[in-house]
Order: structure tokens, then sequence, then C-alpha cells
């Protein structure tokens, strides 16, 4: 981890070119920050001290991130970690028990929870107190149905103001949610809750979205008891035999008895993308929402009564990071019912008063292209964050400038691990696209080809910290991520993630996209494979190949097909082929997912075990003439 020694507050940037700061830090942003906070209290003077007692004292310093937050106990923990058995194997808060949305109510009854619209514009609060009512009204209401904790109920809905205490209050039950995006289609529905092992459903009768209606209730063909969320217009869904409406299903909302449990047990169950042809079912615990916090807490700087906008679903983990993040640092979530990509987004920006908005790079580049979000006054906000995809320098050089020049802190991390591992600052320079340090109780190390220590190569975390899975419902967890991983340089387990990272002079980080067979398409972590399986057969194709192109530009990543005709004589109108297989993502897979370019290839290139050389495929793509860009 030779990165270690550029971890200083006072970044040396002439290394880097003609990567200027477009943000500086100054010393009352610097004294104000979390980051500094901490820094006082362990009488540490720059972030490098902190990051390194963060990563060699774990012990101590999650005990102050526990004590800081702070989290809630029925019964307090024994020890913060037990490493009897390996850093591989942690076993957090031993003896404790607690049940973690709890921690998410220690905010003033009275204080906003949530900030939301409605269709003509106007905003409406949710206070604390109201949250947890409503919360209550849902945990009684899945006991009233015979619902015990354990039991996995699953959510498929917008994230709307409801969705809130509907997936706290299955949390207070001791129920555990398995959380499904509402883009998805019937099939990938069925899949999810049949790994999930969901019992229950809650989910809506219709969304409204870029002028189109769609019905989520009517993908839950083989679904177990629905809870029909939808307050208006119910006359218009024809209900089935044992589902209920949302006026039916509430439970008494005064009080409800909080089933507390030990810290491994599970709360939510996401869903990522793995290397074997599906997606990857992980469990979160009472454990994981700690490490969101967390990053909410020193990374993106969340202060009591902040207001937090990220475009998000709980289908993808930022959903339920969003709900920790913000409501454990006593915030407030502010949720726009509707596409961000306009100016009606922008102006719900701009009235709930936005202090931290999160974004998906795809997503600025739209706004960029449009110029929607121009002469809206975003003067409210004190730092964005983007993450799920790598981001272009113009577009967060623009970003930044929508709110007169604030600082976008670059995000990286995943599902399995609850949060980030690479990250910007407010102590730090800010520099487009780029990362300025290490996640705060988190470490990894970049390893080549060969397993040697590089400035350039594969990310692998060193265990062991709050956040990381220990489990998988659908896979083998140790398989995973440790089998076959090399030790790290003082001989220390490593944990397998798949990023390739770039470490740079200064200190600073370029996440370079994914090395295993996953890639990120708007956001969204998918696995090559489950794109391969629903196209293989359509007009005439045998075999193909996803791979995800990064932009010489920098930028989110453009998905190429490349594709071998079950006739190699055949002739296919290269068009007709792509809009063949963009209808086939659409309705088997989701409808966000859009192709580039497509190429028809006489044969895959592959090892001699079989497996197709991505690696060789993108390198080649340069050297091939290029359709139109249809985005």
């Amino acid at each position: 981890m030779s990165y270690l020694s550029d971890l200083s507050d006072s970044k040396d940037l002439h290394h880097l070119g003609d990567l200027e700061p477009m943000w500086t830090p100054t010393p009352a942003t610097i004294a104000s920050s979390n980051i500094n906070a901490t820094m006082e209290s362990q009488s540490l003077t720059s972030y490098g001290a902190l990051y390194r007692w963060s990563i060699e004292q774990p012990e101590a310093f999650w005990a102050h991130v526990i004590d800081t937050l702070p989290i809630v106990f029925s019964q307090p923990p024994r020890s913060v970690v037990d490493l009897s058995n390996g850093a591989a194997a942690p076993i957090w808060l031993p003896g404790s028990r607690f049940n973690i949305a709890e921690s998410c109510f220690q905010a003033d009854p009275a204080a906003p929870a949530i900030i939301s619209d409605e269709p003509d514009g106007e905003l409406i609060t949710m206070s604390y107190a109201e949250v947890r009512r409503r919360a209550n009204g849902v945990a009684n209401g899945l006991k009233q149905m015979g619902f015990e904790p354990g039991d996995a109920i699953a959510v498929f809905m917008p994230m709307i103001a409801l969705s809130v205490p509907i997936y706290l209050g299955i949390i207070l039950a001791g129920c555990v949610v398995v959380s499904i995006a509402d883009s998805f289609s019937e099939e990938q529905v069925r899949i999810r809750l049949r790994i999930g092992g969901a019992k229950g459903i809650f989910t809506v009768a219709f969304i409204q979205r870029d002028g189109k209606r769609f019905s989520p209730y009517e993908r839950l063909a083989e679904a177990p008891v629905a809870i029909l969320v939808d307050q208006g217009a119910p006359n218009e869904v024809n209900l089935r035999e044992g589902d209920l409406l949302w006026q039916d299903f509430l439970g008494d909302q005064n009080s409800f008895s909080v089933h507390h449990a030990e810290p491994d047990s599970p709360v939510n169950v996401l869903f990522s993308s793995g290397t074997t042809g599906g997606p990857k079912a992980i469990p979160w615990d009472h454990t994981t929402p700690i490490k969101a916090a967390s990053d909410g807490f020193y990374h993106h700087d969340i202060h009591p009564g902040d207001v937090v906008a990220w475009p998000t679903n709980l289908g993808w983990m930022m959903g339920p990071w969003l709900i920790f993040s913000t409501m454990i640092n006593r915030g407030t979530i502010a949720l726009f019912n509707g596409s961000p990509l306009g100016e009606a987004f922008g102006r719900f920006v701009q009235n709930a008063r936005v202090n931290m908005l999160g974004v998906v790079p795809s997503m600025v580049r739209r706004w960029r292209q449009s110029s929607c979000m121009d002469g809206l006054d975003w003067s409210r906000i004190r730092l964005f964050s983007s993450t799920g995809e790598c981001s272009n320098p113009q577009d967060m050089r623009y970003l930044s400038q929508l709110s007169g020049g604030k600082p976008v802190i670059e995000y990286c991390g995943g599902t399995e691990i609850g949060g980030g591992y690479v990250t910007s600052t407010l102590v730090h320079p800010n520099i487009p696209s780029l990362f300025s340090a290490p996640t705060l109780g988190t470490a990894f190390v970049l390893l080549d080809e060969q397993g040697r220590c590089s400035d350039l190569g594969e990310v692998f975390l060193v265990p062991p910290a709050i956040g990381f899975s220990r489990r998988l419902l659908n896979r083998d967890h140790q398989k995973t991520y440790y089998e076959g991983a090399p030790a790290g340089p003082h001989g220390e387990p490593l944990r397998r993630h798949g990023d390739e990272l770039q470490a740079l002079p200064g200190g600073y980080f370029r996440v370079l996209g994914r090395t295993d067979d996953s890639m990120n398409l708007g956001g969204i972590k998918i696995d090559t494979m489950e794109i391969e399986r629903v196209l293989v057969g359509v007009d005439g194709a045998c075999e193909v190949a996803a791979v995800a192109i990064p932009p010489s530009g920098g930028g989110p990543n453009r998905l190429v097909l490349f594709v071998v005709l079950e006739n190699s004589t055949q002739r296919v109108e290269a068009e007709r082929l792509r809009a063949a297989m963009q209808q086939a993502i659409k309705t088997k897979l989701n409808p966000l997912f859009r192709i580039y370019d497509i190429r028809i290839v006489r044969e895959l290139p592959r090892t001699a075990s079989g497996k197709v050389m991505r690696r060789q495929l993108r390198a080649s793509y340069d050297n091939l003439s290029r359709t139109e860009d249809i985005n």
C-alpha cells in the first residue's frame, strides 16, 4: 500500500499535468467538516494519519463511528470485533442485539425526514414521527398477516415517500427486504423473488415515466401475496385473490414492539451481477448500514438537517444507502416522483433546498446536452456525489458550475461492501473524475496480472471492515471473493473486488472499469452473461459477446455486441439486428440498457479453456469502423 505516503491534506498536484482542481477547500470548509471533527477528537493532524488509524486500529475506529452516529443497542456488544477466526471471517459486535432501523429515528420527531413532490409540483413533508408511525403500521400489518421474523418481503416499486416507512417497517418487524428495481421485466422479477425466497411483496399499480404508463403489479404473475400501495384509483386494478390494498393492510400505527436480533441477522437482500450468468444475491445484515452511514458522515459530510437527494431505487444499493446514510445522520431525504432527466427535477432540487445531490454520470451528460438545468438556483448545494459508472471530466465541471463551483465527490464501491472503498473528500482539492483517497476504515491494494503490487491493477480489498458481505444466497461466498486470491504484501488475506484502478502521483486515483465479466450501464451493474443469454437466437445469432467500451474522453461505458451468426454466409442488416436485440433486452432485461454498436464477426477469440477473451475484443474495437452513436 505504497500510496499511503501520499495521503496528506496538502496534495502535490504538479505531477498531474493539466488536471486542474475545480474546487479547493478553504480553512473554514475543512474546519466544519465531519472528517476534521474526528481528527481533532483523536489529536490527528492529517487525513493520512486519520486513515492509518482507521485501518490499523479497526476496533478503535469503528467504536468511534458507532458512538458518534450513534447506533442504538438493546444489548451492547462485548467488543467491536472478534477476529479469532481470522480477518476474512470477522464477528462484528459480538454479544449485541439491536435493530438497525431504530438508529434511523434519533432526530427530533418533528424534524422533516422526507421531502417529496405532488404531481402539481407542491412539496410535502413527512416528519420523523410520521415515518416512524407509518413504519409501525407496516410492521403491525405484516404481523397481522402472519409473517414472522426472518420472513422475506419483496419491495417492487419506485422510490416514493411511502417506500421509506415500508422499507424500515419490514426491518422493524425482523423481516428481510428483497429489493427489486421497478424497471425489471416480469422474468427478472420472478428470478429475484425465487432467489430471495419472498413470501410477500409491496408494489404499485402504475408508474408514469417519460410519458408512458406501465404496471409493476401486472408483472407479478407468479408472485406471492401482494400489498398494493396505490392509495388512488384502486378500481382501475383487478386485484388478485388474496392480495390487499394498502388501506386494508395497514396495522396499528401507534406503537410496535421492535424485533431485536443478532448483528449478522439479514435485513435486506440486494442483487448485483455475478460471473456465472445470473444475479448475485447479497444479504445486508444489521451491521452493513453502519458502513453506509459512516461514508455518508465522513465522505458526503451529512450534518443534521441537511437535505439529501439521490435519484435511485430500492432495487439498487444507493436506495437503502440513501435511507440509512441520511436518517442515521439525522438529515432529510428529498424524493422526486418522476424522471430526473428534465427541468422538473431541477426545480424540485431548487425548491427542496437540496444540500447534497447524488448523480449517475450519464444523467449529467443528458443535462449538459439539453441545458435543462441552466438558470436554476442550486446555490444551496454544498457538494455533489457521483457513482455507478466512470465519469467524464467535462461533465463533472459542468455539474460543479450548476451550483457555482461546488465539489463533486467521486464515490466507488459496491453492494457487497455496503458503500465505497475509494472516494473524494472535503479536505482535498477536487479534481474532476478523480478520487482523492481511500474511504476511512477500508483498505485495498492494486495488483498486476502477476500478483505484484502496482500503480495500475486490479483492486483487492483488505479485510476486516464493517460492510463487507459474509454470505451469498446463491453462490459460495468463500469461492467468489477469497479462493485463488493472492496474499497481500504482508501476507494478509485479500478479497477480490473486480475493479481496475490507477494510482496517480499526488495520492489521486482513476477508476478504469471492471476487470471481470461485469459492466455498469447507466449506473446499473449487470453481468455480461445475463445480456448474452437473452440475445442468443435473436435473428440467427448463435454466439454473442457483450463488451463495455469506455469512450476515449472518459465517461459512462457503452454496450457493444460482437455477434456470430449460425450461418456464416448469412447477410443480416446491422440496424435490423440491433433493433431486434434492443427489443429483446427491453422486454427480458431492462429498458434502460441501450446498445451502442453491433459487430458481426466470424468467431469470438477464446482462451484454451474456451473462455471469451473480452479484453482482446475491447482492444480490437478501436481498429474497427464504428457505427453512428444512437444515443
